[in-house]
């Protein structure tokens, strides 16, 4: 039985939430599924995955293929790094205390550069939204200067 793990579509008419799902890949998009991941929301800025990463990457060794979208959710949440890494320790490259290692040195630097973008994000919004306001010197009364 082909598995994919993909996207199920929740929400209502242009207000799109997903669930990350296992299903059988002839299921229809929204059919019946095996487990449920995780959520993502793409409507809040930024988007917002949540995700059980030890579920995903059980999935993927069992040999479960996700789709692009979720491929790439996967890829920006560390397990595909995780998954490469313990394919290092099952070929005796390294120790699993190793993988570990440079997994967290990885998903530190990761959460770091997120947050430095999400925060860069903001200050542009805030400075987008504010109107460039131009202080004018209160005109002295021409009338007055005319008069003279």
């Amino acid at each position: 039985m082909p598995v994919k793990i993909r996207l199920q579509r929740h929400g209502s008419k242009k207000r799109p939430f997903y669930f990350i799902v296992v299903a059988d890949a002839r299921s229809p998009r929204d059919g019946k599924f095996i487990q449920k991941l995780g959520t993502y929301n793409p409507l809040t800025v930024p988007a917002t995955i949540q995700i059980d990463r030890q579920k995903a990457l059980d999935w993927l060794h069992k040999g479960a293929q996700p789709t692009d979208t979720v491929r790439r959710i996967l890829s920006f949440k560390g397990v595909l790094y995780l998954k490469h890494l313990l394919r290092g320790v099952k070929l005796g490259l390294f120790d699993d205390a190793t993988a570990m290692v440079k997994f967290q040195a990885w998903h530190e630097a990761h959460e770091a550069s997120v947050l430095k973008r999400n925060s860069e994000a903001k200050k542009q919004y805030i400075a987008k939204k504010q109107p460039a306001y131009v202080k004018r010197d209160k005109p002295t009364a021409p009338a007055a200067d005319a008069a003279e």
